[in-house]
């Protein structure tokens, strides 16, 4: 575990993106976070779906809840809000340690929101509120109709992480967003310093879908002489993502302008990279995190990538600065073999919001299901 603790003195924290009722109460979760470094958790309607509709730990408070007369998206609220405040309990005190900048559990709005500034603007306040602990994150998807939320939602003082970010132009999107809140908090006289927010760009799926788009091209260019092997560029769209974004980042939070809101308290919008486990075989497990360290960057990782980290991981300050060049000359190369990097990224947000969707649709479902057996095969 030398290598999870050692990685913030690289700049970097790591977060579980696995949150579940069972490592709360197994004590497995405060384990982490005293014994393992860990700075924080996400969520997303796709992990409460594994959690609550596999084993008996929710059983209890669903039977609680459907004998009040809950439905099923109150039960969802309710069994969801429970394990944020419980982890929030568990990493406050690495919130309080680190003067508010880590320590944080997230929460998603529902996902068929993602097109819906005002829904999600309500949403967002109603769960905030009901959470009611300084170190929620609310989730809200960069989508176009996400970025007025956001800004509106770090104006009103709501921490937000932001999701499903695909693209270097959505990430400076967000950033904008994030300054354009605290600058508006400025004007108004309103304290800043407490304001957080996290940029969470999505790493592994931009590969997939390039990669498929590449293979398409050996196989129309090259008349499927060779079918297995692999395109030069395979592989590289995502680290090459996050690097630029990392670049933007940089330079979005430096400068004269930013220095006067950093001197009133501000805090730089931390880039995270997220669906960092790999997703190819071919490459290596520890793809999508041993070149992305880098100062004031959050790492979400999975049970399984955490644990390859602890065994083999290598720490390199400022990885995510190598390669510059070839990450700025790729997209160039993709699109002079017919790949439009800003298709990829569009087609990932609406197959993004689709997949999020599916996933609480299915847990609403199955949290209906479980309700009517409850209540012995009759509807209330």
């Amino acid at each position: 575990m030398k290598t999870l603790i050692e990685l913030l003195q690289y700049g970097q924290s790591y977060w579980l993106d696995n949150l579940t009722r069972e490592k709360i109460t197994s004590g497995e979760l405060k384990k982490r976070v005293d014994d393992q470094g860990l700075r924080g958790v996400t969520s997303n309607p796709s992990i409460f779906n594994k959690s609550i509709t596999s084993g008996s730990d929710y059983d209890d408070q669903i039977a609680k809840l459907v004998k009040e007369g809950k439905a099923p998206a109150q039960i969802y609220d309710e069994l969801t809000i429970k394990d944020v405040q419980d982890a929030c309990d568990i990493l406050f005190p690495v919130y309080e340690k680190s003067d508010g900048t880590d320590g944080f559990v997230s929460l998603e709005v529902p996902p068929y929101l993602a097109r819906d500034t005002e829904g999600t603007i309500k949403e967002s306040r109603r769960l905030y509120n009901a959470v009611g602990k300084k170190n929620c994150l609310i989730k809200i998807p960069g989508t176009k109709e996400g970025v007025p939320a956001i800004e509106q939602m770090l104006y009103e003082g709501v921490n937000i992480n932001i999701t499903l970010l695909f693209s270097i132009e959505s990430y400076v999107e967000v950033a904008k967003a994030y300054i354009n809140a605290i600058t508006r908090r400025v004007a108004e006289g309103k304290p800043i310093d407490h304001i957080i927010s996290v940029a969470s760009v999505f790493i592994s799926r931009i590969d997939v879908l390039t990669d498929q788009l590449l293979g398409q091209y050996i196989i129309k260019n090259e008349e499927n002489k060779n079918p297995n092997r692999t395109h030069p560029l395979s592989g590289k769209a995502g680290i090459a993502t996050a690097r630029l974004c990392y670049q933007r980042f940089k330079e979005i939070f430096s400068g004269e302008n930013w220095k006067k809101l950093e001197e009133k308290g501000a805090h730089v919008q931390r880039p995270l990279w997220a669906s960092t486990s790999n997703k190819d075989p071919l490459y290596n497990d520890l793809r999508y995190v041993d070149p992305l360290i880098g100062e004031n960057t959050i790492n979400t990782l999975p049970d399984k990538t955490i644990e390859t980290f602890a065994k083999h991981g290598i720490l390199k300050k400022d990885a995510i600065e190598d390669d510059l060049d070839q990450a700025r000359a790729l997209f160039g190369e993709l699109k002079k073999l017919g790949i439009d990097i800003s298709f990829v990224t569009q087609q990932l947000e609406d197959e993004g919001i689709q997949k999020f969707t599916e996933a609480y649709n299915k847990l609403i479902s199955n949290l209906a299901d479980k309700r009517l057996k409850m209540l012995g095969g009759k509807t209330s």
